[in-house]
């Protein structure tokens, strides 16, 4: 069980830096340093995309617009890592 676990945790930290990378994705976006019209950087965009917008959608919807600032991929970080508080401290101490 603590290996599921150890999985667990694995998966949800690297979610966190796909979650940091598209961030930094759409500031390079924005901001026109990198190229749209590459077709590489057009599948990274798009890939980057697919991966956080399942979990970045709900959270927009419950978070006010502050301006051009979008705060969600900050507010599903601390919830990454409140669950990777509670896997630790709670979920894998009980677990034999």
């Amino acid at each position: 069980m603590r290996a599921i676990l150890d999985v667990i945790l694995l998966i949800l930290n690297l979610y966190t830096w796909v979650i940091i990378a598209s961030a930094i994705f759409s500031w390079l976006y924005a901001f026109n340093v990198v190229n749209p019209r590459n077709q590489v950087v057009s599948t990274i965009g798009r890939m980057l995309y697919q991966l956080t917008e399942p979990v970045l959608r709900p959270i927009r919807r419950f978070v006010p617009a502050f301006g051009g600032l979008d705060i969600s991929p900050i507010i599903a970080i601390l919830l990454i890592f409140l669950l990777q508080r509670i896997i630790v401290y709670y979920i894998y101490p009980a677990v034999f």
